[in-house]
């Protein structure tokens, strides 16, 4: 069933702004990386499952800052009538 073009144009709105919030959330991870705030990063490559943590950090913070990302889309729809 082909989508009609406001649901196709609803999807790439959000699509975009998940992207947007997950290139921060990449970035974000990647300056905790550089930056080796408290620790962190020692910490990581010291563990037995490396590959593990870092998996775990990068997608809660793509999930975290892509939700957000969408929030802000969705709630700057929104017009101020008075």
């Amino acid at each position: 069933m082909p989508l009609h073009a406001f649901e196709r144009s609803a999807l790439l709105f959000m699509r975009r702004h998940l992207l947007i919030g997950a290139a921060v959330g990449v970035s974000f991870g990647l300056l905790l990386m550089v930056q080796d705030w408290g620790g962190l990063y020692t910490l990581m490559v010291e563990a037995d499952l490396s590959w593990l943590w870092f998996f775990m950090l990068f997608f809660a913070l793509i999930l975290t800052f892509g939700g957000i990302g969408m929030a802000i889309g969705v709630m700057s729809q929104g017009e101020d009538d008075h």
